[in-house]
């Protein structure tokens, strides 16, 4: 075990996976973990966060899993309040959940526009306003927030709901910063590119060589969980302590090259 985070309590919103293998959020969780911290894993199914709990577990780190709909603020305090009584503070915020709506203005009905703001974004504040209040008593705390470089640049299908609200979790993530820099809390956004985890197999088809999403990124593959893993924990970390602010792909390249999200 690595020592970067230990002796943080961090609470990843998100930290099932919506398949078998790694997402984001799992590898997250995990991550967090076998830095050192100990992770409160939370997810809108109860089941999903007690397999990356026990995944944690196993290994000889502490996790707690909790359910919790990150549209509902009700059920995020009472995660956060148990969190908080297990492991006694809250010094990571890992906001992972997202919800994608394909689709252009003229696609969308009412329903999906609002589930997509609801969840992106308003999961985000949600999560923080619940958050936030224990770490600005404490003077210390970071805020990791997973947008997507969908809300930099045309991701190469209609996608303006989605594009929309993670474009608000990206100044979002600003607002945050400077808002609660004086207090010592910081806040980053990560932004993925294409990645080949079950949840981006489901939205955009297969991982393989053979979809040519792997021609899309200038570095010739798709990115893994674990890529976002890394850079979670390292915005999390002390390592990052003058970082704040930042909206950072990971996405091999691909928001530098229009051709690339062709």
């Amino acid at each position: 075990m690595s020592t970067r985070l230990l002796k943080k309590v961090a609470i990843v919103f998100g930290a099932g996976s919506s398949g078998t293998g790694w997402g984001n959020g799992k590898a997250v969780a995990v991550a967090f973990a076998r830095e050192g911290a100990r992770v409160i894993c939370v997810d809108r199914g109860l089941a999903a966060a007690e397999e990356t709990a026990q995944i944690i577990a196993e290994e000889g780190n502490e996790a707690e899993a909790l359910a919790a709909d990150v549209t509902d603020y009700d059920a995020v305090a009472r995660a956060v309040a148990a969190g908080e009584a297990r492991f006694g503070r809250i010094d990571i915020l890992h906001n992972n959940v997202g919800q994608p709506e394909a689709g252009g203005p003229e696609d969308l009905d009412e329903e999906s526009w609002h589930r997509a703001i609801e969840v992106n974004v308003g999961g985000v504040w949600r999560t923080c306003k619940a958050v936030l209040p224990g770490m600005r008593a404490r003077r210390s705390g970071a805020v990791v927030n997973i947008s997507s470089i969908a809300a930099l640049r045309w991701a190469g299908a209609p996608s303006f709901a989605y594009a929309a609200a993670k474009a608000a979790v990206n100044q979002a993530t600003v607002s945050v910063a400077m808002q609660y820099a004086r207090d010592g809390i910081r806040a980053n956004a990560i932004l993925p590119g294409l990645l080949d985890t079950t949840l981006a197999d489901e939205c955009r088809g297969a991982g393989t060589p053979e979809s040519g999403r792997d021609r899309r990124v200038p570095l010739g593959r798709l990115g893994e969980a674990w890529d976002i893993a890394h850079a979670a924990v390292f915005l999390a970390s002390d390592e990052a302590r003058f970082i704040t602010g930042v909206c950072l792909p990971v996405d091999g390249g691909q928001s530098c090259s229009m051709a690339a999200l062709a």
